[in-house]
């Protein structure tokens, strides 16, 4: 059960009920599979009835997981940090969450979803800092820069994915594209930075049980 990702990811945005963007550029065509099929996955003709208090507030933690692709004990020690924290704990865990690597790498533009910047990761074409980092769940600093690495594979990937993307990159990134593609991180993300509704109270009060 270490994976987030089982199944069809389609499933995932159904049972959440919101698009996750977990296939990249193809949720932004007529191709994705929420548009055509918003219900819950199941049976046909079954509807399912009102959600309960608790179902509320896993729902609202599981949506969050798998739309940054947190394991359980990731998202756990995220929720421990988030409470040291000084700030609202809501925000610092959404915070956190936006600093990972892989999301980072996803809203730069240089991979057309969280997944395949993971893959980009994992197989060591990502550097910060001009060291390689192979750890999608890096939690990335103020003043950290993340480029590809310099070797063709690389840079042909994250160039790919540069041209597909029509993403604003979020005002706590900077990027530029040339000669080398390099984002950097301008300064700690925020709730407001967060590119999907969520209601963190939920996810507190669920974590906090």
């Amino acid at each position: 059960m270490g994976r987030v990702l089982l199944g069809a990811v389609c499933r995932r945005c159904r049972r959440e009920g919101i698009k996750l963007f977990l296939k990249g550029p193809r949720c932004d065509t007529p191709k994705c599979a929420f548009e055509r099929r918003e219900s819950p996955p199941g049976m046909h003709g079954i509807r399912r009835g009102k959600l309960t208090d608790y179902a509320l507030h896993l729902r609202e933690k599981q949506k969050v997981k798998v739309y940054y692709g947190a394991l359980e004990r990731q998202f756990r020690r995220y929720f421990q940090m988030a409470s040291r924290s000084k700030k609202n704990t809501g925000e610092a865990l959404m915070s956190l969450l936006e600093r990972r690597l892989d999301n980072v790498v996803y809203r730069l533009g240089f991979a057309s979803s969280r997944r395949q910047a993971r893959q980009l990761i994992s197989h060591g074409h990502i550097m910060v800092n001009g060291r390689k980092v192979d750890v999608s769940s890096y939690l990335t600093r103020v003043g950290d820069r993340i480029r590809p690495k310099d070797r063709p594979k690389s840079m042909e990937r994250v160039r790919a994915a540069l041209q597909e993307s029509n993403r604003p990159v979020p005002d706590f990134l900077a990027r530029i594209e040339d000669p080398v593609p390099e984002g950097q991180v301008v300064r700690l993300p925020e709730l407001a930075d967060v590119s999907i509704p969520v209601q963190t109270q939920l996810i507190i009060e669920f974590c906090s049980r």
